[in-house]
Formats: structure tokens, C-alpha cells, sequence
């Protein structure tokens, strides 16, 4: 007696497995096509280019100017109080914060005390600017948090990502904003 077949398409005539995986092909380049689709949508308007300004006091109280930072690519990080995808996503932008240069932006999560009192309840140590208003997301452009930017040390905004991202997402775009700062496209002539 034969065993029974795991595949579904491997008791199918060798013509119908072809239509099967054919079907199969569609389908998945369906998906990544509607997927592309919402990121894009995401993405819409983001900042790309010179990096908008980003300056102000941390909650820690020291001040910040992406502008006057020195050294390697930044992670700027938008992330909200409210957004439950950013407080799952804390641990891993915290992980990243040891290793890299990382500020990020509380958008519409209330006063310093409240963005404070979150971070505490989250364990959370990263860099802060606090953005009551949203003023800061929208010169970025930024429609959905979490939303992070990865600057290059040129100022150039490299990678946008909207929704959760992993720390090993992240860490390798830095990697790659690191390795691509002097390339000769990225060189202003006067």
C-alpha cells in the first residue's frame, strides 16, 4: 500500500501541479504586492534627503542638535505612549541604544512628567525629546508610529521604516549608512 501523500499537489497530474505552483507564484507576489502597497502608503511623506531639523531639550535635561552630533549614523525613532507595536518595540531600540547613536521622539504622549512616568513603567533608558504637540513628526513626516529614520553622518536620511522593526533590522541599517557615508554620489560640490 502506497503511503499517503503530505503535498496536496503531489496527487494532482504533473498539468494541474504546474497551475497549482503557478497559482501558488500569484498568490505570493499578491501579498508582497500589498504589502509594498501599505508601506508605501506609510511611507508617503516621510522625510528623505537632508535631514529635517531635530533640536530641543531631552527629558534628561541635556539639549540636542541632530545637526551638531558628530561621528557615525543616528537612529531617530518616533514612538508614542498610546502606540501598543511601540512599547513592544522599547526593548529592541533600547538594545540598539547601547551600540549606537539613538534619540528618540515621544509624539502626542502627554507632558514631560507622563513621558517620563511611561518610561519608567517600561524600563526604558533611551534618549527622549518630548513632542506634545507633533510638531516635530510632522517636519518629519511622519504618519504612524513607530516610525524610525536612519541619518547618516552627512545628515542624509537613509532608511525610513514604518511599524515594528527588529533590533537586528535596525542595527544592520546603521551598518549599512555607516559604510555608505563617503561614497561619491554623497559629496556636495560647490
Amino acid at each position: 500500500m502506497k503511503p499517503a501523500a503530505t503535498d496536496p499537489a503531489a496527487a494532482l497530474p504533473p498539468v494541474h501541479r504546474r497551475r497549482h505552483r503557478w497559482r501558488w507564484v500569484v498568490e505570493a507576489a499578491l501579498v508582497i504586492a500589498v504589502i509594498m502597497g501599505i508601506r508605501s502608503w506609510q511611507q508617503k511623506g516621510a522625510a528623505s534627503g537632508a535631514a529635517p531639523v531635530l533640536a530641543g531639550t531631552l527629558l534628561d535635561g541635556q539639549v540636542y542638535d541632530i545637526a551638531a552630533r558628530s561621528g557615525g549614523p543616528v537612529l531617530v525613532h518616533f514612538w508614542a505612549s498610546w502606540c501598543a507595536i511601540c512599547r513592544a518595540q522599547h526593548g529592541s531600540i533600547e538594545g540598539v541604544a547601547r551600540d549606537h547613536a539613538v534619540v528618540t521622539v515621544a509624539m502626542r504622549s502627554g507632558d514631560a512628567a507622563a513621558v517620563r512616568a511611561h518610561l519608567a513603567g517600561e524600563a526604558a533608558t533611551f534618549a527622549v525629546l518630548n513632542d506634545p504637540s507633533g510638531a516635530l513628526a510632522d517636519r518629519w513626516g511622519v504618519r504612524a508610529v513607530p516610525a524610525s529614520f536612519i541619518v547618516d553622518a552627512q545628515g542624509r536620511v537613509r532608511f525610513v521604516e514604518v511599524g515594528y522593526t527588529t533590533s537586528w533590522g535596525l542595527r544592520w541599517r546603521l551598518w549599512w549608512a555607516g559604510t555608505r557615508a563617503s561614497t561619491p554620489s554623497d559629496r556636495v560640490t560647490n
